[in-house]
């Protein structure tokens, strides 16, 4: 046969494989075709501001979403889907105290749609949209839905913080003078006959010490949170959890101390971004801050880099053009890529440039974020290493509130095997935890808070 003659062979047989294939497109119908999606991992994170539901699959997941107000409910239709063990477990990790949700249901609505609907505690603002895949560090993630789901009224957190002034304190002193002392072992008991019974003196009552009407306001930011661990030790150390511990116990010790001013005594008290596993925007921790008028705003990272040779405490002001350094550079680049990892809308993303765009902070913040953190560095060296001995500075997002005073302390690096294991000792927390307050105090006694007042 020629070469001419065996053309129109392979053409017959192409034209009939094609009219097979075609043949089972339609045999297959439209939804065997679609349910390609798998559902790989689900995630819910509780906290009184907002509950977050993640579903992470294979491939990008269709929705149409209904709210419903009486009772209130979020129904969410996901095409293209079989249910699956794993998305069946949502309906577990709803915990009993969740401020939003009260119960899930999940279920096969028709031949290629899931059905799931979140029974609601309360009215909501419910936010759905979808994440791309995403490798940035050491988070790794695949295609993400989110369900968002916030108060229709937000709390109002300035009142909140008024009203805590007239909680009782145990006092408001040094900490370390009231620190639990170590018990000693009793010695061996002695056979002695027993001593006449002394009378003691009646002890004077103590005065009652009176609440300081006057306050100051600390925002404790710590860093990452929900979706964004942060840097990953050696030992599986998230940052997220290891600076939420740091910050709470600095907020207690800051609350427990006093500022000694020409006008009296002032108290302290302290706003936190976060005081739970939840992702904030890098924008709203700052909007956050500036709602409370805070006097100062703190975030605490630890920090990684490439070879876990690299070690130390550093603290950062925000740079209006360049970096200080280029290792600078690239920790802001960094940390300023939490909104990517964590997650947020498109909304809130034009929001956040917009916000970026208007706090642009002046030349007089920046050199009172410097003073502060210089003080930081000085106490912070006589409990562990610094990476750098001064300041630094970038453009961290976290850091452009242009009225408040703003440090971002990067406490030790994560990503050294060493550091690692100080971050998880409490006796090395509660010294660098009392070395940030010392900078605190210190930078007061050389600027003289504007103390607010107690409001009805």
């Amino acid at each position: 046969m020629t070469q001419g003659s065996r053309t129109p062979v392979l053409v017959a047989t192409q034209r009939r494989r094609l009219l097979q294939a075609s043949g089972l497109v339609l045999l297959l119908g439209r939804s065997e075709l679609l349910w390609g999606a798998t559902i790989v991992a689900v995630r819910v994170w509780p906290a009184a501001e907002y509950t977050r539901v993640t579903i992470e699959s294979d491939v990008a997941l269709r929705t149409e979403q209904t709210f419903v107000d009486n009772p209130p409910r979020l129904a969410v239709d996901i095409q293209g889907l079989v249910l699956n063990p794993t998305l069946r477990d949502l309906v577990s990790q709803v915990k009993p105290d969740d401020p939003f949700i009260q119960g899930v249901r999940v279920g096969q609505f028709n031949a290629d749609t899931v059905r799931l609907v979140l029974d609601l505690r309360q009215a909501a603002k419910p936010q759905v949209f979808t994440l791309a895949p995403l490798l940035a560090g050491q988070a790794r993630f695949q295609h993400r839905l989110v369900l968002d789901l916030y108060p229709v009224q937000d709390a109002d957190p300035l009142a909140a913080l008024i009203s805590s002034l007239d909680k009782p304190t145990d006092g408001l002193g040094d900490w370390a003078s009231r620190a639990p002392k170590p018990s000693e072992p009793s010695p061996p008991p002695v056979a002695t006959k027993p001593a006449p019974p002394v009378e003691k003196p009646a002890e004077p009552a103590k005065p009652a010490r009176a609440t300081s009407n006057r306050f100051v306001i600390i925002a404790l930011d710590p860093g990452h949170g929900g979706e964004d661990p942060g840097a990953l030790g050696p030992r599986g150390t998230r940052e997220k959890d290891v600076v939420l511990q740091i910050a709470k116990k600095l907020k207690a010790r800051i609350e427990d101390t006093t500022l000694n001013t020409r006008d009296g005594e002032v108290a302290m008290r302290v706003f936190m971004t976060r005081d739970a596993d939840f992702f904030v925007p890098l924008n709203q921790r700052v909007i956050k801050a500036r709602k409370v008028k805070a006097d100062l705003f703190i975030s605490i990272h630890a920090d990684a880099f490439f070879t876990p040779k690299a070690r130390g405490a550093s603290v950062f002001a925000l740079s209006h053009g360049a970096a200080s350094s280029a290792a600078a550079r690239w920790m802001a680049e960094q940390e300023n890529r939490s909104d990517e990892v964590g997650g947020i809308s498109i909304q809130s993303r034009d929001q956040s440039v917009k916000q970026a765009l208007l706090d642009m902070s002046t030349t007089a913040q920046i050199n009172d974020s410097l003073e502060l953190g210089s003080h930081m560095l000085r106490h912070i060296r006589q409990v562990g290493s610094l990476h750098k001995p001064q300041v630094e500075q970038a453009g961290f997002a976290v850091l452009k509130a242009p009225d408040i005073p703003s440090v971002l302390v990067e406490t030790a690096f994560i990503s050294n095997p060493e550091e690692e294991r100080l971050l998880n000792s409490e006796a090395h927390q509660n010294e660098l935890v009392q070395a940030l307050l010392n900078g605190i105090v210190q930078y007061f006694k050389r600027n003289p808070p504007r103390a607010k007042q107690r409001q009805a």
